[in-house]
């Protein structure tokens, strides 16, 4: 009898164990749910509302990359000595918004058409670019240049905006984070005397500022 009496303990253990290994499973399916994109449009404070009123986006961080000095200060990137330029990281949900979407955010969010300057800062710290993480991201990003190029909506002038292989990304200081949220008055200040929206409207026109899909 006792033999039978075996079993059932090793179908409950075979049947704990069972749970125990999906249970684990969940949090690597977990973390692909989520994708990330890095982007350079000039002042990240301008940057981050951009994309985090995307359907899809959970975060936004500003940050550095593309430079050759690790963990940077703002006033060693502002200063234009460390090769970065001021980004963000947008974590998303691929599975609520694509990546070619952002991409689109992102080229209504910036004058492409000059280099090494967003409005009315200058230096490479504030030059555009898409920084891909996979050959997908850069094909994607490559595509939708060349359909900018190709509509003819600047006259046949030249896309400024870089397109290269991600680095290292480092968050900026707290204070930068969410900076339109913490100091509106200022941000906004900021952003009118910097005369981004009006570029933005020349260059965009009803598309300015913002590529659809808003939360």
């Amino acid at each position: 009898m006792s033999i039978f009496r075996r079993r059932p303990v090793v179908w409950m253990g075979a049947l704990v164990f069972g749970f125990y290994v999906a249970a684990s499973a969940r949090p690597a399916a977990a973390q692909k749910a989520t994708a990330k994109a890095l982007f350079a449009g000039g002042c990240f404070w301008c940057m981050e509302p951009a994309f985090e009123k995307v359907d899809g986006v959970s975060s936004v961080i500003s940050g550095y990359t593309g430079g050759q000095t690790k963990n940077p200060t703002y006033e060693q990137v502002s200063a234009g000595v460390t090769g970065h330029a001021e980004s963000v990281e947008v974590v998303y949900d691929p599975s609520k918004v694509t990546y070619e979407k952002l991409l689109e955010v992102f080229w209504h969010n910036i004058d492409p058409l000059v280099g090494n300057a967003q409005f009315c800062d200058h230096g490479t710290q504030y030059r555009s670019a898409i920084f891909f993480l996979d050959e997908t991201q850069k094909k994607l990003a490559e595509e939708s240049k060349r359909r900018i190029e190709e509509s003819k909506r600047f006259g046949g002038k030249t896309i400024q905006t870089q397109i290269v292989a991600a680095t290292a990304f480092y968050p900026a200081e707290d204070y930068h984070q969410d900076f339109y949220k913490k100091n509106p008055a200022r941000y906004s200040s900021y952003r009118v005397g910097c005369g981004r929206d009006q570029r933005l409207k020349e260059l965009w026109g009803p598309d300015a500022g913002h590529g659809g899909g808003e939360k």
